[in-house]
């Protein structure tokens, strides 16, 4: 089972996925990444994409995420799926497209298009999309500005947006959790959602 969790910076992201992995533990293997990183070309890849002083091209940069998440693809996410483990990831291919459209103006299809070819066709069981307004997350990011975070409230309210707009392409299924909520609410919902997934998963 392969799932992942996306959304504006901001939303929880981070903090859900560790509460969702100790929640999956007795059940069995869980392998959780994140998307750019994870591997060694993939962190040296995220080093450069989230370098607020470096100029890049907006199709090199979109390009550089989908070599990230190849390596991602292959070298971790695939072998844990084979092995029966549950892969729970901190961002995916929704992200990549969602960012670069939006604040590189490249074609959506393009991007799902490359997408593909990075993935070699594999997309997650269950997308959960941790959703909340710009201007809370803005309020809740610490730390200084990274080359996306630092395009201020307008630009991350049309990501959000975006987000909204190109989660049912994300995979087969996918939920949207109100991220104003408490860590506990919101660890709640998405229980929920895995349990309808291992439901569905169980009938197919």
């Amino acid at each position: 089972m392969f799932i992942t969790l996306d959304g504006i910076d901001g939303g929880g992201k981070s903090t859900q996925i560790g509460l969702l992995k100790d929640w999956l533990l007795p059940s069995g293997p869980v392998v959780s990444v994140r998307d750019p990183g994870s591997t060694a070309p993939g962190e040296a890849i995220r080093g450069l994409l989230l370098d607020s002083d470096l100029e890049m091209h907006r199709r090199t940069e979109a390009l550089l995420y989908m070599a990230a998440r190849s390596q991602l693809v292959e070298e971790r996410i695939r072998p844990a799926l084979e092995n029966q483990a549950t892969v729970l990831s901190d961002r995916f291919l929704l992200a990549n497209v969602v960012y670069q459209s939006v604040g590189g103006n490249e074609s959506v299809e393009r991007l799902w298009d490359l997408g593909q070819l990075a993935t070699d066709g594999l997309q997650p069981d269950l997308t959960i999309l941790l959703d909340l307004p710009a201007e809370l997350a803005i309020t809740r990011l610490k730390g200084p500005a990274d080359r996306m975070e630092s395009r201020g409230v307008e630009y991350l309210e049309k990501v959000r947006q975006a987000f909204l707009s190109q989660l049912s392409r994300s995979g087969p299924h996918h939920v949207i959790v109100d991220a104003t909520q408490s860590i506990q609410a919101m660890h709640n919902d998405i229980i929920e959602a895995v349990q309808s997934l291992k439901r569905t998963m169980a009938k197919e």
